[in-house]
Protein backbone atom coordinates (compact mmCIF):
# COMPACT_ATOMS: atom_id res chain seq x y z
CA UNK A 1 0.00 0.00 0.00
CA UNK A 2 1.24 3.48 -0.84
CA UNK A 3 2.35 5.77 1.95
CA UNK A 4 1.98 9.53 1.43
CA UNK A 5 3.97 11.98 3.53
CA UNK A 6 3.07 15.68 3.68
CA UNK A 7 5.83 18.08 4.71
CA UNK A 8 5.96 21.72 5.77
CA UNK A 9 8.26 23.57 8.17
CA UNK A 10 6.92 23.24 11.72
CA UNK A 11 4.26 20.55 11.15
CA UNK A 12 1.73 22.64 13.05
CA UNK A 13 -0.01 24.78 10.40
CA UNK A 14 -0.05 23.64 6.75
CA UNK A 15 0.94 19.99 6.76
CA UNK A 16 -1.57 18.92 9.45
CA UNK A 17 -4.30 20.48 7.31
CA UNK A 18 -3.03 18.82 4.14
CA UNK A 19 -2.64 15.47 5.89
CA UNK A 20 -6.22 15.59 7.12
CA UNK A 21 -7.76 16.90 3.89
CA UNK A 22 -5.84 14.40 1.78
CA UNK A 23 -6.76 11.48 4.03
CA UNK A 24 -10.43 12.49 3.82
CA UNK A 25 -10.24 12.86 0.03
CA UNK A 26 -8.69 9.41 -0.36
CA UNK A 27 -11.19 7.81 2.00
CA UNK A 28 -14.05 9.43 0.09
CA UNK A 29 -12.77 7.84 -3.11
CA UNK A 30 -11.19 4.58 -1.91
CA UNK A 31 -12.65 3.70 1.48
CA UNK A 32 -10.56 1.17 3.38
CA UNK A 33 -8.15 0.79 0.44
CA UNK A 34 -6.86 4.35 0.98
CA UNK A 35 -3.12 4.90 1.26
CA UNK A 36 -1.59 5.82 4.59
CA UNK A 37 -1.16 9.59 5.00
CA UNK A 38 1.20 11.18 7.55
CA UNK A 39 2.92 14.53 8.01
CA UNK A 40 6.15 15.96 9.38
CA UNK A 41 8.12 19.20 9.40
CA UNK A 42 11.61 20.02 8.22
CA UNK A 43 12.00 21.80 11.56
CA UNK A 44 9.08 20.07 13.19
CA UNK A 45 7.89 21.28 16.55
CA UNK A 46 7.97 17.79 18.04
CA UNK A 47 5.06 17.13 20.37
CA UNK A 48 3.33 20.45 19.70
CA UNK A 49 -0.32 20.49 18.82
CA UNK A 50 -1.57 21.99 15.60
CA UNK A 51 -1.86 25.77 15.68
CA UNK A 52 -5.26 26.69 17.20
CA UNK A 53 -6.13 28.64 14.05
CA UNK A 54 -5.40 25.54 11.92
CA UNK A 55 -7.63 23.50 14.22
CA UNK A 56 -10.45 26.02 13.85
CA UNK A 57 -10.04 26.36 10.07
CA UNK A 58 -10.09 22.56 9.71
CA UNK A 59 -13.17 22.30 11.92
CA UNK A 60 -14.96 24.76 9.66
CA UNK A 61 -14.42 22.16 6.90
CA UNK A 62 -15.70 19.35 9.10
CA UNK A 63 -12.22 17.99 9.86
CA UNK A 64 -10.84 17.42 13.37
CA UNK A 65 -7.07 17.88 13.74
CA UNK A 66 -7.14 18.64 17.47
CA UNK A 67 -5.24 15.42 18.23
CA UNK A 68 -2.36 16.23 15.89
CA UNK A 69 1.14 16.29 17.34
CA UNK A 70 4.03 17.83 15.41
CA UNK A 71 7.15 15.87 14.60
CA UNK A 72 10.37 16.42 12.73
CA UNK A 73 11.02 14.76 9.38
CA UNK A 74 13.64 12.01 9.46
CA UNK A 75 15.36 9.75 6.96
CA UNK A 76 13.08 6.83 7.85
CA UNK A 77 10.05 8.93 6.82
CA UNK A 78 11.67 9.72 3.50
CA UNK A 79 12.69 6.13 2.82
CA UNK A 80 9.32 4.60 3.74
CA UNK A 81 7.16 7.02 1.74
CA UNK A 82 5.88 6.27 -1.75
CA UNK A 83 5.08 9.94 -2.31
CA UNK A 84 6.30 13.07 -0.52
CA UNK A 85 4.21 16.22 -0.91
CA UNK A 86 5.54 19.54 0.27
CA UNK A 87 3.97 22.90 0.87
CA UNK A 88 6.81 24.85 -0.79
CA UNK A 89 9.91 24.39 -2.92
CA UNK A 90 12.17 25.02 0.09
CA UNK A 91 10.87 21.75 1.58
CA UNK A 92 11.64 19.88 -1.65
CA UNK A 93 15.18 21.27 -1.48
CA UNK A 94 15.62 20.16 2.14
CA UNK A 95 14.39 16.65 1.42
CA UNK A 96 16.41 16.13 -1.73
CA UNK A 97 19.55 17.53 -0.11
CA UNK A 98 19.21 14.95 2.66
CA UNK A 99 18.20 12.12 0.32
CA UNK A 100 18.90 12.83 -3.38
CA UNK A 101 17.31 9.54 -4.42
CA UNK A 102 13.97 10.81 -3.10
CA UNK A 103 13.72 13.45 -5.85
CA UNK A 104 11.64 11.18 -8.09
CA UNK A 105 8.89 10.93 -5.46
CA UNK A 106 9.05 14.45 -3.99
CA UNK A 107 6.86 17.26 -5.33
CA UNK A 108 5.11 20.35 -4.11
CA UNK A 109 1.40 19.63 -3.86
CA UNK A 110 0.60 22.05 -6.68
CA UNK A 111 3.40 20.77 -8.91
CA UNK A 112 2.18 17.18 -8.70
CA UNK A 113 -1.43 18.13 -9.40
CA UNK A 114 -0.44 20.09 -12.50
CA UNK A 115 1.77 17.25 -13.75
CA UNK A 116 -0.92 14.63 -13.26
CA UNK A 117 -3.62 16.81 -14.80
CA UNK A 118 -1.42 16.94 -17.92
CA UNK A 119 -1.25 13.13 -18.15
CA UNK A 120 -4.30 11.26 -19.47
CA UNK A 121 -5.74 9.03 -16.78
CA UNK A 122 -5.84 5.40 -17.87
CA UNK A 123 -6.31 2.16 -16.03
CA UNK A 124 -2.90 1.07 -14.81
CA UNK A 125 -2.02 -2.60 -14.46
CA UNK A 126 0.49 -2.18 -11.64
CA UNK A 127 0.82 -3.45 -8.07
CA UNK A 128 0.17 0.08 -6.84
CA UNK A 129 -1.54 2.46 -9.30
CA UNK A 130 -0.68 5.49 -7.12
CA UNK A 131 3.03 4.70 -7.34
CA UNK A 132 2.67 4.21 -11.11
CA UNK A 133 1.01 7.64 -11.46
CA UNK A 134 3.78 9.26 -9.38
CA UNK A 135 6.39 7.65 -11.64
CA UNK A 136 4.57 9.00 -14.71
CA UNK A 137 4.51 12.49 -13.18
CA UNK A 138 8.24 12.34 -12.51
CA UNK A 139 8.90 11.26 -16.10
CA UNK A 140 6.91 14.24 -17.39
CA UNK A 141 8.75 16.59 -15.03
CA UNK A 142 12.14 15.28 -16.21
CA UNK A 143 10.98 15.76 -19.79
CA UNK A 144 10.68 19.49 -19.12
CA UNK A 145 7.05 20.12 -18.13
CA UNK A 146 7.16 23.60 -16.65
CA UNK A 147 3.94 23.84 -14.67
CA UNK A 148 3.71 27.24 -13.01
CA UNK A 149 7.00 28.03 -11.26
CA UNK A 150 5.49 31.25 -9.89
CA UNK A 151 2.73 29.39 -8.04
CA UNK A 152 4.15 26.19 -6.56
CA UNK A 153 3.89 26.98 -2.86
CA UNK A 154 1.26 27.49 -0.21
CA UNK A 155 2.00 30.44 2.08
CA UNK A 156 2.81 29.79 5.73
CA UNK A 157 0.11 31.43 7.88
CA UNK A 158 2.05 31.05 11.15
CA UNK A 159 1.62 34.14 13.32
CA UNK A 160 -1.13 35.58 11.17
CA UNK A 161 -4.81 36.04 12.03
CA UNK A 162 -7.47 33.35 11.68
CA UNK A 163 -8.59 34.66 8.29
CA UNK A 164 -5.18 33.83 6.81
CA UNK A 165 -5.52 30.26 8.09
CA UNK A 166 -8.98 30.03 6.55
CA UNK A 167 -7.57 31.09 3.18
CA UNK A 168 -4.78 28.52 3.46
CA UNK A 169 -7.22 25.78 4.52
CA UNK A 170 -9.50 26.55 1.56
CA UNK A 171 -6.53 26.43 -0.80
CA UNK A 172 -5.15 23.19 0.60
CA UNK A 173 -8.54 21.47 0.53
CA UNK A 174 -9.04 22.34 -3.15
CA UNK A 175 -5.58 21.11 -4.14
CA UNK A 176 -5.90 17.91 -2.09
CA UNK A 177 -9.23 17.16 -3.75
CA UNK A 178 -7.73 17.76 -7.19
CA UNK A 179 -4.81 15.52 -6.32
CA UNK A 180 -7.04 12.67 -5.20
CA UNK A 181 -9.06 13.04 -8.41
CA UNK A 182 -6.01 12.71 -10.65
CA UNK A 183 -4.35 9.99 -8.57
CA UNK A 184 -7.28 7.67 -7.94
CA UNK A 185 -10.35 9.16 -9.69
CA UNK A 186 -13.18 11.37 -8.56
CA UNK A 187 -15.93 10.09 -6.23
CA UNK A 188 -18.45 10.56 -9.06
CA UNK A 189 -16.39 8.39 -11.42
CA UNK A 190 -16.06 5.71 -8.75
CA UNK A 191 -19.79 5.66 -8.09
CA UNK A 192 -20.56 5.53 -11.81
CA UNK A 193 -18.22 2.58 -12.24
CA UNK A 194 -19.83 0.68 -9.37
CA UNK A 195 -23.37 1.33 -10.56
CA UNK A 196 -24.20 3.42 -7.49
CA UNK A 197 -26.52 6.29 -8.23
Amino acid sequence: MARVLVVCTGNVCRSPLAEAFLRAAFEDRMGSASPQVASAGTMGWTGSGADPHSIQAAAEHGIDISGHRGRVLDRADIASSSLILTMANEHVDTITSAAPSARSKTFTLKELVRLLEAIPRTEVDAPDPIVARVEAADELRRAGFGGDPYDEGIADPLGRPLEAFRVVADEIEVWCSRLADVLVGSPDARDAGSGVS
